[in-house]
């Protein structure tokens, strides 16, 4: 399992075009991807799951990856997540 951290820069916080973008990204891979901000989680792979996070500016998202092809998908999501 690979897991990296992400702090919200964006003022808007986490809003439906970053969503979009975890989600295409995290669906070209194999690997479970799961995104979590304070106690909550839920697939990457899940729109209305990364919206319910409710991520402000500030917060900061757990990403983990595991799987067959980990380290390529963690290195490809690490570029999605510059918002």
């Amino acid at each position: 399992m690979i897991e990296f951290s992400h702090t919200i820069t964006d003022a808007q916080g986490l809003h439906a075009r970053p969503v979009a973008q975890i989600c295409a990204a995290a669906r070209m891979w194999e690997s479970a991807v799961t995104v979590a901000c304070g106690e909550t989680s839920t697939p990457a792979t899940d729109l209305m799951g990364l919206m319910g996070l409710c991520a402000r500016k500030g917060d900061e998202l757990v990403v983990r990856v595991e799987g067959t092809d980990e380290e390529a998908c963690a290195s490809a999501l690490r570029e999605v997540f510059t918002f």
